[in-house]
């Protein structure tokens, strides 16, 4: 090879190399320039990734987000709502409401009617000295019921002879007539009607306890009385709107204190009158009787209205047809030898003599069934 050949070919390799040379060095200097750069793009996308996988940040972050994008109130509400149509719709009537008589009238079981068989009104002893102080049970209605109170004297404070009653059935007082009787004895839920609801299973002491239970009886108006019958809320409510809602709660009490049903009708009937008061509260009145001698406004007086008078051929007095109370008046008169008789102890109680004891005027055997000395107690 030609000598300037030579020097021309290394002159190029040399320029060549330093090309290369000054190529490497840039190419280095770029790359430690990246390599800083890229450092702090790893350090921003590592604090990125460590706060969307560390639990204790993640756990953070959801709470502070959570109040902005849930309603936790509302959601319960639905889901209550959705569990428990039934109720909801009865705590809007009242009847879920604690302490009202649709609240009590809820837990009373609903059944059929079952059978009359077997009943007989006289189970119930109706009119007994239940309580023990002496008086039977309807004179302490009397006592309890009525308003400037006349009580016959020598009776013991038992016996009423005079009174005004402010009648919840009639919206209306009047005076008590004894000749003839105008007031009755009601059985709020009457006898027939519990026998058929449960009450043919009671013992005898519990039969006599709901038949002289302060709580199921209320003086009114005798031919209101006898109108009901044995009748329920469904067939039968006081004429006094007024009353309505303490009765039908009345009414829901004695059922429950007594475990007794309610039939369907029965039940819809409650719950149609309970609806114009659905705070109406479960009924707590005190209905004890009073002792006796006590009474509104009492005065005692010779009972100038039981004496009798002589028995004439043919004459007969009667009251009425008898209500579910098991009241009739019946006719009694002194016999021929002067001495006060008595056909039987509907006619002792209509002349407010009941009880009467052995050596009272009118006491005979025929009044005394257990021969205890005491009849129609």
């Amino acid at each position: 090879m030609p000598f300037s050949a030579f020097l021309s070919h290394a002159s190029t390799r040399l320029r060549a190399g330093i090309v290369f040379a000054f190529i490497t060095i840039l190419s280095l200097t770029l790359l430690s320039a990246c390599a800083d750069g890229g450092d702090v793009e790893t350090s921003a996308d590592d604090a990125s990734w460590t706060s969307e996988t560390s639990p204790a940040t993640e756990e953070a972050t959801e709470s502070e987000a959570e109040p902005e994008t849930t309603a936790p109130n509302e959601d319960a509400e639905d889901s209550e709502g959705q569990d428990t149509p039934e109720e909801t719709e009865q705590g809007r009537a009242g009847g879920t409401t604690a302490g009202t008589a649709l609240a009590m009238l809820q837990e009373l079981e609903v059944k059929g009617r079952a059978p009359k068989t077997g009943y007989d009104a006289d189970l119930f002893k109706w009119r007994s000295d239940a309580d023990h102080n002496g008086c039977d049970t309807r004179n302490d209605v009397l006592r309890r019921d009525l308003s400037d109170i006349t009580l016959k004297a020598g009776t013991k404070g038992c016996v009423v002879i005079a009174g005004d009653l402010n009648d919840k059935y009639k919206g209306e007082t009047y005076a008590f007539d004894r000749d003839p009787n105008n007031i009755d004895i009601d059985h709020i839920v009457a006898r027939s009607n519990a026998w058929q609801t449960g009450a043919a299973k009671f013992d005898e002491d519990t039969l006599k306890e709901f038949g002289n239970d302060p709580l199921n009886l209320l003086a009114v108006d005798s031919s209101l009385n006898r109108q009901k019958g044995d009748g329920d809320a469904a067939t039968w409510l006081p004429p006094a709107k007024s009353y309505r809602c303490e009765y039908v709660s009345r009414q829901i009490a004695i059922k429950h204190k007594y475990e007794l049903w309610v039939v369907k009708a029965e039940k819809s009937a409650m719950e149609r009158v309970l609806s114009a008061c659905d705070d109406q509260p479960a009924f707590t009145k005190n209905v004890a009787w009073p002792e006796p001698g006590a009474g509104d406004n009492v005065k005692t007086s010779e009972d100038t209205l039981t004496k009798k008078r002589p028995a004439s051929s043919g004459s007969k007095s009667s009251s009425g047809s008898k209500g579910d109370s098991g009241e009739k008046s019946t006719s009694s008169g002194s016999g021929s030898s002067g001495s006060v008789f008595y056909k039987n102890c509907t006619a002792v109680r209509d002349a407010g003599a009941a009880p009467v004891r052995r050596g009272d005027p009118g006491y005979a055997s025929h009044l005394d069934r257990d021969g205890d000395g005491i009849g129609c107690e």
